[in-house]
């Protein structure tokens, strides 16, 4: 690892930010405290709540964290797919006794808001999605003494992170679950994404910064792939998803292993960005008829997945998971953190002991 890292956290793990819920400052505070890098998600939070939630975990740990926020997207949505959108998922509204939400709820996330918090209230470390902030912003937070990091899908992206001036870039792999933080939505690449392994190699190539490795990664021997091909940390999301301290719903923790859901898919039903879940109805349904729309199609069907949620209907829930969701392991998040450094730690004896007989 790059030493403005080690400093950090001593394992080479980073807890991914999962929004909606599901990193809270509890499975933060338990990832740190192991030795891990635990994150808080600001996205679809309020600046207050945000606050609230760091307030919180600084409570509860005195090891660095980080908070991860959305960057604002652009105007590009078409009005009129929207509404057509909007009518196709009328049936849905009705079979859950709910009302669809309003897409014109605002795009920016809270960003300014958010970003005055991290300022006023400044954290170790701070990552952004869906793009790059200005130079100006990533020099103003190093100089609040944040390490400041950034997703890149691909090496061009990843070249821009590095001409912004970020302190490090999250190389993130097509497997990864969740949304995809491309820097431009362009549903013609929809599917033509980059698995981490190779990912890595070109951003490693191509880059000198820092690189955090995200995408399907449950395993510590991934974690010493990952580090062999050239990244500094590896960044977990789906699973830490399944410990005790997550936030997630049960249903959700469930369905990672129910023999039910055999398969993820990259899907703009839910939202009108590429993200990865778990193929349940509502994805077959309404997958192909999404379109790039965000986040316009996240506020239309905010009602319906918490309305599902509530009658824990995982049919038509948003789902999301990693390719690797079968390997999720219920454990409380500390424990999975010592579980993976340890078998990192194997790996790497593993490899170390094929050099030896060669």
């Amino acid at each position: 690892m790059s030493s403005a890292l080690t400093d950090l956290f001593p394992h080479p793990i980073v807890q991914a930010p999962m929004a909606g819920g599901v990193s809270v400052p509890r499975l933060a505070a338990a990832v740190s405290d192991a030795g891990g890098l635990g994150f808080l998600a600001a996205g679809h939070k309020t600046a207050d709540g945000m606050y609230q939630e760091i307030k919180q975990l600084r409570g509860l740990t005195g090891r660095p964290f980080g908070v991860n926020l959305f960057m604002p997207q652009p105007e590009s949505a078409d009005p009129a797919a929207v509404e057509v959108y909007a009518h196709q998922l009328a049936g849905e509204a009705t079979w859950y006794e709910t009302e669809l939400g309003d897409p014109d709820s605002g795009r920016d996330d809270g960003y300014d808001a958010k970003f005055a918090v991290l300022l006023d209230n400044p954290v170790k470390v701070a990552s952004f999605h869906f793009g790059i902030p200005s130079g100006e912003a990533l020099q103003t937070l190093r100089r609040a003494g944040t390490f400041t990091l950034v997703t890149a899908t691909t090496p061009e992206e990843a070249l821009a992170v590095q001409y912004a001036g970020a302190d490090a870039v999250i190389a993130q792999g097509v497997e990864a679950g969740g949304h995809q933080g491309t820097h431009r939505d362009i549903p013609e690449q929809d599917d033509s994404g980059l698995g981490l392994l190779s990912l890595v190699a070109q951003i490693r190539e191509t880059v000198t910064l820092p690189i955090v490795a995200a995408g399907g990664i449950m395993r510590g021997s991934q974690i010493a792939a990952v580090l062999a091909a050239g990244a500094d940390a590896a960044q977990l999301g789906t699973a830490f998803l399944a410990t005790h301290e997550s936030g997630a719903h049960d249903v959700h923790k469930q369905a990672l292993t129910n023999p039910l859901y055999v398969r993820t898919e990259l899907t703009r039903a839910f939202s009108g960005r590429p993200a990865r879940g778990l193929v349940n109805r509502f994805m077959r349904e309404h997958g192909p008829y999404a379109p790039a729309a965000y986040p316009e199609i996240h506020h239309l069907t905010t009602p319906l997945r918490k309305a599902a949620a509530k009658a824990k209907d995982a049919q038509g829930m948003s789902l999301w998971a990693g390719q690797g969701h079968r390997m999720a392991r219920e454990l409380p998040a500390g424990q999975l953190v010592e579980l993976l450094a340890a078998e990192l730690a194997d790996a790497r004896t593993a490899l170390s002991a094929k050099g030896d007989l060669r």
